[in-house]
Formats: C-alpha cells, structure tokens, sequence
C-alpha cells in the first residue's frame, strides 16, 4: 500500500526540455477524487550542451559571482523551491538555470490543481482553505531531501529556500509562519498580501462573500475579463513567453466563492501581522497600474496587486524583511523585460548565498 505523500513514479522528462524533470506526488483525496502535486526539477547532466545567447551570459555572470560569496559553513547543499501563483505553473526557465549555475539544486512545484498537477474534472485552483497547501508543501520538501541526497550522497540535510509568486507567495508565507525552522530564507515576488484597494474593500467584501461560500462554495462569481496582464506577458500578445492556454488561460481562472473567502482569510492573518524566523525579501515593481485594456504602459507596472500596500504589509512578515523595487518590472518580475529581470536574478542569488542557514 501506497503512503500519502510517497513518490511511486520515477522521473520523467518534462516538457519545458532538456535538463528539466519532474515526479507526480500522490496526495490525499478529496471531494473531487485523486490530487497530486507535481514537483519539477532542473538537472543538467555534467556533459550539458553549452548553452547560448542569454543563458551563456546568464551562466557565466552567476560563476563569476559565486566566487565572490562565502560557501555554506556547515557544507550543507542548498536548494531552492520555487511556488507559483494564482492559475499558473512553472515556466522560469532563466531562473531556475540562473541558480543552478550559482550552486543551487533547483526545484519548483505546481501545486494541486494547478498546471502539471491539474486533473480531468477538477475545478482549477480550488480549494477553501490555503492550509491545505501545508501537504504538497511537506512532500515537495520531502521528495527534494531524498533526491539530493541520491544524487550527491551527501547525508547533511540541504538548506532548502522557498521562493513564491503571488498567491504562491501568500501560500508560502502562512506556511513559513506555522513553520518555523523549516526552510533558510522566504523570496517573495509580488506576493499578493492584501486585497487590491485595502483592508476596508477586504472587510466589505469578506460580508458579501460569506453567505455563498457557506452555501454554494464553488459558486463562480462574474467579473469584467482583465486580460492585459496576459497580453504583457504572453508571446501572442506582447510579451516573451509561451504560455499554456488551459494551465495559464487569458483571463485567468474564474473565481469561487470559498476560494475567495480563504483568500481574503489569509489577507486578514498577515494584516495581523506574522512571525516568519527565517529572513524575508521582497520583490516588487516600482509601481502598480491595474487596467482591463492593455498598453505599453503595462509593460512597465504592476497590473494584479498594489505595490505600495503590499510593501507595508510586508513589514509584518518577520523581524528580518528587505523590500527590493524594481521600477519597470511586471507582477511577475522574473518575467518583466531582459535588464528588469537579470538585475533580479543578480539580487536573489546574493541574497540567498548570504544566509547559509
């Protein structure tokens, strides 16, 4: 019999091609059937194609830096985790070869009904209680320990840091509240701590939503189509990357009333503020513009969550929180333009070559 949680399927190549893998992570059932996670992973053999263009440099610059940095005193590995945001999955390919080139094991995972995790008949990116992340969260971590530790015989537990996306990044830092000890730093980027407007607009629409998620969980609600974010980063529009249409559709998910209700739950624990041990840094850009209509503008903002209020919340993360703007970068900063985004991988990976621990 098969233990929740317990990887029964080998690694398989995964679509994003060479030097990327990933392994299915059974979970516990629910109310919709099967659920799992998917945990992907870049492992370049040692004999790798030389890589060109962008990543040639991208490599050798993250080299060149790592010279400069101490190495981990307890001469643990480390790695680094990677979370996705709302009615995403993993496509940052820049980044996770960036980090792997300044030392880090990379991994990332698509959360349940998420990207490579989604299932036929599941609702998308459902659930009504952020919490239950904690278990896709645990067998990640889990899967990453035994997967360095076969691959490098290295019996020291790895330094494991998690770096979240968006609602990812709400997911993470509740999880690293009731977790403390767990994992070496928390990256946030553009993590979506509060409702759009402010706590006032949360509390009105904590009162309207109440009465269907009790009732009618699942409910969607209708709302005006917002697909400039899209278009600014989609390469059919006019942005840089290719994007799967039903992991990651045009106007987003549609939104149900218990997930919004656990949403706005999580918004109203971290404006009471957390206790996050490990050091917190935030990414975010320099401004936000939030519209239905896309123009160039968009590619030079923040288009999903208000910048200025996510840097105040993000003070009462933890004792020990950098805040880090970028003006001109996108919600998603590893997917803004070409200098936005490498002054960002320059900046994560000296952070988290600057905590061992």
């Amino acid at each position: 019999m098969t233990t929740t949680g317990e990887a029964v399927a080998t690694w398989q190549p995964d679509f994003l091609g060479y030097g990327y893998e990933r392994l299915d992570l059974p979970l516990t059932p629910d109310e919709e059937g099967e659920v799992k996670a998917t945990l992907v992973r870049h492992h370049p053999a040692p004999a790798s194609p030389a890589p060109h263009g962008l990543l040639d440099y991208l490599s050798a610059f993250a080299k060149r830096r790592r010279r400069h940095v101490p190495a981990d005193p307890s001469g643990a590995p480390r790695a680094v985790l990677y979370l996705h945001g709302w009615a995403d999955y993993f496509l940052q390919t820049e980044l996770a070869e960036y980090l792997t080139a300044s030392g880090f094991h990379f991994y990332a995972v698509d959360l349940r009904k998420f990207g490579r995790s989604l299932l036929p008949g599941q609702t998308p990116g459902y659930t009504a209680d952020l919490a239950v992340y904690d278990e896709d969260l645990d067998v990640a971590l889990a899967a990453i320990e035994r997967d360095i530790a076969e691959r490098t015989g290295d019996t020291a537990p790895p330094t494991i840091h998690v770096l979240a996306h968006s609602l990812g990044g709400l997911i993470a830092s509740l999880w690293a509240d009731r977790n403390p000890g767990r994992i070496g730093t928390l990256v946030l980027n553009s993590p979506w701590l509060e409702l759009q407007g402010s706590s006032l607009v949360r509390s009105v629409a904590v009162h309207l939503i109440e009465p269907f998620a009790r009732t009618d969980p699942k409910r969607p609600f209708r709302f005006p189509d917002m697909p400039a974010y899209w278009e600014s980063v989609s390469s059919e529009a006019h942005g840089e990357w290719s994007l799967d249409p039903v992991w990651r559709p045009r106007t987003s998910f549609p939104i149900r009333a218990g997930w919004t209700k656990a949403v706005l739950a999580g918004h109203s624990a971290v404006e009471r503020k957390l206790n996050i041990d490990s050091p917190v840094l935030v990414l975010l850009s320099g401004r936000t513009r939030i519209q239905a209509e896309w123009t160039a503008d968009l590619m030079r903002a923040d288009a999903v969550i208000d910048v200025e209020e996510t840097a105040r919340r993000a003070l009462g993360l933890g004792r020990r929180t950098a805040v880090f703007r970028y003006p001109g970068a996108l919600h998603d900063v590893f997917l803004s333009r070409r200098s936005v985004r490498e002054q960002a991988y320059r900046d994560v990976a000296v952070w988290l070559q600057s905590y061992p621990y």
